[in-house]
């Protein structure tokens, strides 16, 4: 059978997840039935009335801060003691939230410390549950045997990619097999197999769950009646296109083909209705994250005034390109020197010495994108989307990189799929790299996708990963 999947949260995530919300009931309910001990007379209003209310605002700010801090990425490279300090940013974020909530709507606090003690012991079970979800090794969960047909260049892209034991945390990569016309230069360190027996034989007898069709000549050259026979009896048929897209989460540009693109699901084309929600999603959201940040918009005004002199600018534009191709101008707080670009226009590098004392913090923690909410209110980007470049830039890429233009057909975003999965670079390599992951945003673009970016895109801003 087909796997199914929401993007990069696999099985062993998702029982996890599940397991996590069954401790959180456990504690509510276990918590309101010692409240009610102390407070008789007021507990059997809020049970009966504002139950519902209390249920989601302990555990869905909860689970969601768990999400937003890396917790549920099934690739996080953290050790133990790491994962419990995200845990207790995670319990405490989502107190917060709760808190702001009763604070803002007509829905009474619970009587007493309930909350509290229920953070508490919510921090306590589910740092215990992670240890042993971890010593039992929960991320490979629902792992399948896979054997790949094809040892050549293409399928020597598997081995380059996923090199590391997270990368194969969801299958165990049994070997690749020999077909006619592969590259001599192809796979180094994984096993080849030399089969002696029909496909089928092999796959059946050694328990493949699922087969990635990878050679680099296909035409008369696969073992198609051996291939329809172990699909018949359940063995899963995949495309190496297919494979890296659901394993990676991004799309391997150099092996792209017309055919794959016309056939495969998504790159969906214009939706009004979409456009139309999209807008007003994105148009509240600017306002709300507006009337949250403009103390801290107001004091790095200040603080870059105080660094650079009065008469420095605080903001600075430049043109980048959006929707269509359509040149816009952004607007960010200056982060730079202002003679930055006195030798031309040039990429920031990590590190980079032109940026500023109060710079390097903004561009840490995302600070200094939030004039683009003006962007987003224009209409001429959104929360969401591939980061647009300079025209500059973009002329060149698109000559070197294919498909680079792309990544125009949507518009552009505060952040993306892409600065969630990839490290900050400045080459062409990393805008290539990507581009891989823009494409398959463009690809699957939902309004939930949209939401699972926007609520992990708070693990760069907590944890200061950016620039």
């Amino acid at each position: 059978m087909a796997r199914t999947r929401f993007h990069d949260l696999h099985t062993g995530t998702q029982l996890l997840f599940i397991a996590e919300f069954v401790v959180l009931c456990v504690i509510y309910f276990v918590g309101l039935e010692a409240d009610r001990s102390y407070y008789p007379d007021l507990l059997p209003a809020y049970w009966e009335g504002q139950l519902i209310s209390h249920f989601a605002l302990f555990i869905l700010p909860t689970q969601i801060s768990i999400l937003s801090v890396g917790l549920y990425n099934r690739k996080i490279r953290e050790t133990f003691r790491g994962i419990i300090r995200r845990m207790f940013v995670s319990v405490a974020l989502g107190y917060f939230i709760s808190t702001a909530i009763y604070g803002l709507t007509p829905i009474d606090v619970l009587p007493g410390n309930l909350r509290e003690w229920a953070c508490l012991a919510a921090f306590i079970c589910l740092v215990t549950l992670r240890y042993f979800a971890l010593t039992a090794r929960y991320q490979s969960l629902g792992r399948q045997r896979v054997l790949v047909l094809g040892a050549g260049e293409r399928a020597s892209i598997i081995e380059r990619r996923m090199r590391r034991r997270s990368d194969r945390v969801s299958f165990d990569l049994v070997g690749f097999v020999k077909t006619r016309g592969d590259s001599p230069k192809g796979i180094e360190s994984d096993p080849i197999i030399e089969l002696t027996t029909s496909l089928e034989a092999y796959v059946f007898e050694q328990k493949i769950d699922e087969i990635v069709v990878a050679a680099d000549e296909r035409r008369s050259n696969l073992p198609v009646d051996s291939l329809f026979h172990c699909k018949l009896h359940g063995v899963e048929v995949t495309d190496i296109l297919d494979f890296i897209e659901r394993e990676t989460g991004q799309i391997a540009v150099n092996l792209i083909y017309p055919s794959w693109v016309i056939y495969s699901n998504g790159f969906q084309s214009t939706n009004y209705l979409r456009n139309a929600f999209d807008w007003t999603f994105n148009t509240f959201l600017a306002l709300f994250v507006l009337f949250l940040t403009w103390p801290f918009m107001l004091l790095t005004a200040l603080l870059i005034k105080l660094e650079d002199g009065f008469k420095a600018p605080v903001l600075y534009k430049q043109e980048r390109i959006g929707l269509n191709g359509k040149p816009f101008n952004i607007f960010k707080f200056r982060s730079m020197t202002t003679d930055a670009e006195k030798h031309g226009a040039q990429m920031a590098v990590k590190g980079d010495a032109r940026v500023t004392k109060v710079g390097g913090v903004i561009r840490k923690y995302r600070i200094d994108e939030l004039p683009q909410l003006y962007n987003v209110l224009r209409g001429e980007m959104g929360f969401v989307g591939p980061r647009p470049e300079r025209p500059y830039f973009v002329r060149e890429l698109v000559l070197s990189i294919p498909y680079y233009n792309q990544r125009h057909n949507v518009k552009p975003g505060l952040t993306g799929w892409a600065q969630l999965k990839y490290p900050y670079g400045s080459t062409e390599e990393d805008s290539l790299e990507k581009l891989k992951f823009d494409l398959y945003y463009i690809k699957h673009r939902s309004f939930l996708l949209d939401l699972l970016i926007l609520v992990r895109t708070l693990e760069i801003v907590i944890f200061g990963k950016g620039v």
